[in-house]
């Protein structure tokens, strides 16, 4: 069994931790949390061994009456692996932390990409984590043009990618980003920084990226031109990326003409939390002109790289090839949908089987 320890009990902390907790071959030892608040009491009630992530705050906890198995540093000591779920910036100044106590760490896509040995993306580059002490599961932008982007590479080539992000303007629980009434370029800087955060795991591919964030906290919108090597028809690339575990078609007659609808679908499948940890494509949106691919996804910014955590854990303590991976986070989570709509199966989503 593989120990792990995740630190930050937050957006991504929580969802990771319920991962990990899911898997065959892994235990979770526990999680922190720097302040006794609801999320701390929350990881209890779930069974969660809680660790202050702040030494000088332990008695924090005991004043409000939350008890803890320790602090950081016990955590570190007791794991094999520690995925840091901390806010952009704190991942590399525990970095020191986790060297000192000879801990390989899986960091997240809001730290810079020289925070770790590699950049991480289990479609394309798994391999990074096998000589390395650490990983940086990509961001949930990069995460899903990766996804989508290997498969038309390695099949057709592509000549160049263009891709316009609509990001969401904050998380649900994030009240200190709004309220906000406007669409905003972010960055006013063309291309943006998606582009090369692509190329960290899927080194070659010309792809250039415009970014705005709009007034919502659903998801992420892509809006992608593909200009190919050779000529498929739109068939065919439906065909490729339906042969992706995680890539969800969403078929036209499912009449999801949204986020709202895709996350209100999620729960009906019985998602915890509403997650989608695919890339979601509007199928009718898919289309070929000569050699240009044009579609439209929805990318789950609090969900879809969350797999990849639990990848780039296997990465870097097992010899797991990365299909073998794959398929054992898929399986456990329930990752893959497929409409009934769109194959005209009865076979019903692993994560409602027993409903």
């Amino acid at each position: 069994m593989i120990r792990v320890g995740v630190n930050g009990y937050g957006t991504i902390g929580k969802r990771v931790a319920d991962a990990v907790a899911t898997q065959p071959d892994m235990e979770l030892v526990g999680v922190t949390k720097t302040k006794p608040n609801y999320e701390a009491e929350a990881a209890i009630r779930r069974g969660y061994d809680l660790y202050a992530a702040i030494a000088d705050r332990a008695a924090e906890f005991d004043d409000a009456g939350v008890g803890i198995a320790g602090t950081l540093p016990d955590l570190l000591d007791a794991v094999d692996v520690i995925v840091d779920c901390t806010p952009s910036g704190i991942g590399a100044r525990n970095r020191s932390i986790y060297a000192a106590h000879d801990t390989p760490a899986v960091f997240q896509g809001g730290e810079d990409a020289d925070v770790a040995d590699a950049s991480f993306n289990a479609r394309t580059s798994f391999e990074a984590g096998r000589e390395a002490d650490s990983l940086r599961v990509v961001s949930c932008n990069t995460t899903g043009l990766a996804r989508l982007l290997a498969p038309l590479e390695e099949t057709y080539g592509i000549e160049k990618a263009r891709v316009t992000l609509v990001r969401r303007g904050g998380d649900p629980s994030e009240t200190e980003r709004g309220p906000i009434n406007d669409v905003v370029p972010d960055p006013t800087t063309v291309p943006s920084h998606h582009g090369p955060d692509v190329n960290t795991v899927l080194p070659g591919v010309a792809v250039d990226t415009a970014a705005l964030k709009a007034p919502v906290t659903t998801m992420h919108t892509h809006s992608v031109n593909v200009t190919l090597r050779e000529t498929p028809t739109t068939e065919a690339v439906r065909e490729l990326l339906a042969g992706e575990s995680r890539i969800f078609q969403i078929p036209e007659a499912a009449g999801i003409d949204g986020a709202g609808k895709l996350k209100e679908y999620a729960m009906d499948r019985g998602r915890p939390r509403g997650d989608l940890w695919e890339n979601c494509v509007w199928e009718e949106s898919i289309n070929v002109s000569g050699r240009d691919l044009y579609l439209f996804e929805n990318v789950h910014q609090e969900a879809d790289v969350v797999p990849e955590n639990v990848d780039a854990i296997r990465a870097l303590t097992t010899d797991l090839s990365a299909a073998e991976s794959v398929e054992r986070t898929d399986e456990a989570l329930g990752v893959g949908l497929e409409s009934l709509l769109s194959t005209g199966d009865d076979a019903r989503d692993p994560i409602t089987a027993d409903d």
